[in-house]
């Protein structure tokens, strides 16, 4: 009969406790012993056990299930750890309330009966027992249990509801589904869904059985496999054949042949003399043979015929590339340094008569610039005018030391690191290697790569570079090494300090056009199909793709866009719709649709608040437009364009100078009462850097002032508190870029003065160029109507006397 009681909680962690079920557990949580003291002071010693919904040790009554089980405290020992107890299973019961009760857990609950079949004769209910019983003894039978445990087993569990509880403790369970169990009242349920883990176990415990069968029969196939192979090689030399095969004959002669250093011959012949001792057969056979082989097709002597004609090489490289003047300048200059150290150090060095090898190390080269923008090409061309290999290496997401270095031999599948893996592949100790994307290298808990190309790229360390798999010392000091790299800032300290810089600016649309018409053109048209009489690009359609479907300082995506044009052309062409084709811009965009590409153009007219600015970006420099609106408020500064924090401080930085300065910039002094809303489209695309300054602080003070800016000048610029303008970087691609927005008129920081000797001619000649040292001078160009004169900002009519002075003591 079922009834309320109020009893000690005692919490299982990943258990649960049937009724008719003895099970030995340890308490240690101080809650947990209190729990069981209190229900030791009682007579009949019970508590209530329940389950945890998860495996924590604060225990709360959100945390516990609400059914569970009253059960008796049997034998009891204590020791250091806490206390030792088995628990009796009674009765199921429900939890009606828990309460804290002297630092543990009480619960008032009442006792559950089972809920018996409505007939215990009904055959299908008798053939369910028997068949719980029957797959019970079988499970002890796959579990190798002891037969006459089992009888006692199921002698002692007759009744159905006693077989249930006792099934569902013993079978395996998930947590929740034995919880499930306990939770369920009817006899009959229990019995089938204990039936259903009962069978599911057994499955798993046959299919393991037959699975460890089956590698018991291939291990004794191999072993029987191993004798007969013994026989085998027994039977061959009793019949005169020997015991070295033809294979390992010749590696033996070529690496008899090999010229190589003495450290080397002697690890080869100590591993040859291993593999002589072990069974061909064996793993570490062939381990052995696999390092010899990969010794013998190293190129330890030998080396490509140099030939360093410079007038050749310049010819190779302006055969190659297109523009890139003071790239080809610099390789030029790399290869006479090298061809001068290197006749030099042959003279001192080569006996008389004897040949000269060339041994020069200069300085390792590493390319800068935007992707497309031909660095990889140029290396190519340097191996081409040197007549060495080429042999290149991607380091993008390289996170692992191995890579570089290799693995050692005790790793199962070990192989060379990249370096030497390159070496085998060009056959010479004297390449041209290209590490490409060198600043894409990544660190992981496996070494850090960057690391492992120190030695490699270190002239005085590199003769005796030691991969980890060959274990011996190969000399890379004759190789010329060329990185690649996107950004410098991505590069360690450390390494980058082994390389020396030459940067790749982006291509203007003259330098793409030019390309397009030399190389990528004529390289399209026969990767298509097509001859020249077949399809022919006019200059118009060609820089219609240029500004209408690219955006990038390389030129990659534009041959891309030029080799779809082709494919639409040879359809048309192979189809019999046409045989010849000219493409002007019409067409360019009647096969490819509308542009993609929409570049900012200079605005139409003068605005207040409106000031232009420029910027760049790795696929090349454009221009952008900073608005400013005075609008009702408290006098605070709104930002907004997904601007830096760089940026942002720049646009303080322009209201605090425009603020203290307001009387000398015409600025009526109720203006800085009200809210200034600064915005710099596009507001989808993150912004930063200091450069913007200058441009901001003009918006700001046209805004403020109500005099508009002028439309037709850009710029660029850092500012300071004080209205000095500081100097910045990119100005080549800046103003590409505002020249191709169609401006003409450019205040750049007095400082970047110097830089303009990097544009191209043509560019110079059609341009403005302001250089500026100070606020006062920006304003007075970007302003309509402005003057600036002894240090004034001036408007109009006005006299300097009339207006106090931006800056004092200031050089202009």
């Amino acid at each position: 009969m079922s009834q309320n009681l109020t009893l000690p909680v005692l919490p299982l962690r990943d258990a649960v406790l049937f009724p008719r079920v003895n099970v030995p557990i340890g308490a240690g949580r101080p809650a947990t012993v209190r729990a069981v003291e209190a229900a030791l002071a009682t007579t009949d010693r019970r508590v209530f056990v329940v389950a945890q919904r998860q495996n924590v040790d604060e225990v709360t009554t959100e945390g516990l299930y609400s059914v569970g089980t009253v059960a008796r405290i049997g034998n009891l020992q204590r020791g250091p750890a806490g206390i030792h107890l088995v628990l009796h299973g009674e009765r199921r019961a429900v939890a009606l309330r828990m309460h804290q009760e002297n630092g543990f857990l009480a619960a008032l609950v009442l006792e559950q009966d089972d809920l018996p079949p409505v007939d215990p004769a009904d055959p299908a209910f008798v053939a369910l027992h028997r068949e719980a019983k029957a797959k019970a003894s079988r499970l002890g039978e796959k579990l190798e249990l002891p037969k006459e445990a089992v009888e006692q087993f199921l002698v002692d569990a007759d009744e159905p509801a006693h077989l249930a509880d006792l099934v569902a403790a013993y079978v395996e369970l998930p947590h929740a589904e034995r919880q499930a169990l306990l939770e369920t009242v009817s006899v009959e349920d229990r019995l089938r869904r204990g039936l259903v883990a009962m069978e599911r176990q057994i499955a798993v415990l046959e299919a393991q059985s037959e699975l460890k069968s089956k590698i018991e029969s291939e291990v004794g196939d191999r072993q029987k496999e191993f004798f007969l192979r013994q026989q085998l090689k027994a039977i061959q030399r009793e019949l005169g054949e020997g015991d070295d095969d033809a294979g390992l004959g010749e590696l033996k002669e070529k690496l008899a042949g090999l010229d190589l250093p003495d450290v080397v011959r002697t690890e080869v012949d100590r591993e040859l003399k291993r593999l002589a001792r072990m069974n061909g057969e064996s793993m570490e056979s062939q381990v052995a043979r696999t390092y010899l082989e990969t010794i013998a097709a190293l190129p330890w002597s030998t080396r490509s015929d140099e030939h360093l004609d410079l007038a050749r090489a310049a010819a190779v490289l302006d055969e190659d590339h297109y523009a890139l003047g003071d790239v080809k300048d610099r390789v030029l200059e790399f290869l006479a340094v090298r061809k001068l150290r290197s006749q030099s150090e042959a003279a001192a060095t080569a006996p008389e008569g004897g040949p000269e090898t060339p041994t020069a190390r200069g300085p390792i080269l590493l390319f800068v610039g935007p992707p497309g923008v031909g660095k990889t090409s140029v290396a190519k061309s340097i191996a081409r005018a040197m007549g060495r290999e080429y042999v290149r290496i991607s380091l993008g997401g390289a996170r692992d030391e191995a890579d570089i270095r290799g693995h050692r031999r005790t790793y199962v599948g070990a192989m060379p690191g990249r370096i030497i893996q390159a070496l085998r592949q060009a056959g010479t100790k004297n390449p041209v290697f290209l590490l490409d994307e060198v600043d894409k290298l990544g660190v992981s808990f496996q070494g850090d790569p960057a690391a492992a190309l120190l030695e490699v790229l270190d002239p005085a360390q590199n003769d005796s570079f030691t991969d980890h798999y060959l274990g011996v010392p190969f000399d890379l000091s004759e190789v010329l090494f060329v990185a690649t790299a996107n950004f410098l800032q991505n590069i360690p300290g450390p390494l980058l300090d082994r390389m020396e810089t030459v940067e790749f600016s982006g291509y203007t649309e003259a330098d793409k056009l030019e390309i397009a018409r030399r190389f990528l053109v004529p390289r399209q048209l026969g990767e298509n199909g097509l001859g020249t009489d077949q399809l022919r690009f006019e200059d118009a359609a060609v820089a219609e793709v240029i500004t209408g479907f690219t955006r990038e300082a390389g030129v990659r995506q534009l041959e891309r866009e030029i080799g779809r044009l082709a494919r639409k052309v040879a359809r048309r062409v192979a189809s019999g719709e046409a045989a010849t084709v000219t493409l002007g811009p019409g067409q360019v965009r009647e096969l490819l649709g509308r542009p993609k590409v929409h570049p900012e153009r200079a605005a139409r007219a003068d605005q207040v608040g409106v000031a232009t600015g420029m910027y760049y970006t790795p696929v090349g420099g454009d221009i952008m437009f900073v608005e400013a609106v005075p609008m009702p408020g408290k006098g605070d500064l709104v930002l907004t364009g997904q601007l830096g924090d760089v940026m942002k401080e720049s646009a303080r930085a322009a209201w605090t100078y425009a603020r203290s300065h307001a009387e000398g910039l015409s600025i009526d002094a109720e203006a800085f009462s009200r809210d200034v809303h600064v915005h710099v489209p596009a507001g989808a695309i993150p912004k930063d850097g200091p450069s913007a300054g200058i441009t901001m602080a003009t918006a700001l003070v046209s805004a403020l002032s109500k005099r508009p800016a002028r439309h037709d000048v850009a710029m660029t610029g850092e500012i300071t508190l004080t209205g000095r303008v500081l100097p910045i970087g990119g100005l080549k691609e800046k103003i590409l870029g505002a020249v191709r927005a169609g401006i003409r008129e450019i205040v750049i920081p007095a400082e970047n003065e110097p830089d303009l000797d990097d544009l191209p001619e043509d560019v110079r000649v059609a341009i403005t160029v302001h250089p500026v040292a100070e606020l006062g001078e920006v304003l007075a160009l970007a302003l309509r109507g402005g003057s600036f004169r002894e240090g004034r900002l001036l408007f109009g009519d006005q006299q300097p006397e009339d207006v106090p002075p931006l800056s004092s003591g200031m050089a202009h």
